[in-house]
């Protein structure tokens, strides 16, 4: 096991301590990271391709390098990754997912399919009935997992083509490698710089301290923050244009690094709380 992994099991473990009621959630992220960890050792083609004559010119046009939902990719790698992941969720939620597992096996539900779904998703309205949206925890395991089902793919574009993104000029506030948005970021460095995190393919970018990442709203009244009492290292950056937050962690005070897919997580009070406030 990777020492990085085992790292990361271990503040799991210090969060489920401190943390009891996240126990069930912090226990399928560590299941899922030693799955990722195993199928990323044992990648054998590329699922993701990059024309490096583009790279430039993506970059300053603001085009992620991989387009998930316009590109032709083979993903019977993501789509294997996915069923194993599966697994998971099938000890707790065992007749919804198995009968998903044999939809995708006779081709009833398409895995590509739901894949560019999941990157199509339609604009927060609040003018919805909020009980059209079913609060079932076994779907929202399936949503994880749709999306982890690339990460180890994703990754190695990351690996490959971060530092030449770092030295770029890309300024968006969505994912330069595969343009999801965030969920989470961290501050940085002694002049307290802000990085996104890709829950999707786990890559940081440097982004503005004073912008919205979602509609590049830079008007400084019309941006705020809110932290909540005892948790002064988590914050939620909140724009009151377009209703959007981003959570921010800052670890400068501490000798240890952020996981940010621990954080994410370990934080999600903090997501019903913006939810609560009309923030979405």
């Amino acid at each position: 096991m990777a020492k990085k992994l085992r790292e990361t099991l271990k503040i799991i473990e210090k969060y489920k301590k401190a943390n009891p009621h996240y126990e069930e959630l912090l226990d399928i992220l560590g299941e899922m990271l030693i799955l990722r960890e195993e199928v990323s050792n044992n990648v054998k083609t590329e699922t993701f391709t990059v024309d490096e004559n583009l790279l430039e010119k993506k970059m300053a046009g603001g085009l992620p390098l991989i387009d998930i939902a316009g590109g032709s990719f083979d993903l019977s790698q993501p789509k294997a990754y996915f069923l194993s992941l599966l697994n998971i969720a099938e000890r707790r939620a065992p007749e919804e997912t198995r009968q998903m597992i044999q939809e995708i096996h006779d081709g009833s539900l398409n895995f590509e399919q739901m894949i560019r779904d999941s990157f199509h998703l339609l604009p927060y309205d609040d003018s919805e009935d909020s009980e059209d949206s079913e609060d079932d925890e076994t779907l929202d395991l399936i949503d994880l997992f749709i999306e982890e089902s690339l990460r180890p793919f994703l990754e190695k574009v990351a690996e490959r083509y971060g530092d030449m993104i770092a030295k770029s000029t890309w300024s968006e506030g969505y994912c330069p490698i595969c343009g999801n948005e965030p969920r989470i970021g961290e501050i940085r460095e002694e002049e307290g710089r802000r990085y996104l995190f890709c829950n999707q393919c786990g890559f940081e970018w440097k982004f503005r301290r004073i912008k919205c990442p979602f509609c590049g709203n830079e008007e400084q009244q019309s941006l705020a923050y809110f932290t909540v009492e005892g948790e002064e290292k988590c914050r939620v950056d909140v724009c009151n244009v377009c209703r959007r937050y981003v959570k921010m962690v800052d670890f400068r005070s501490r000798e240890e690094e952020a996981n940010l897919d621990v954080e994410d997580i370990a934080t999600l009070h903090l997501d019903i709380l913006a939810n609560e406030e009309g923030y979405h």
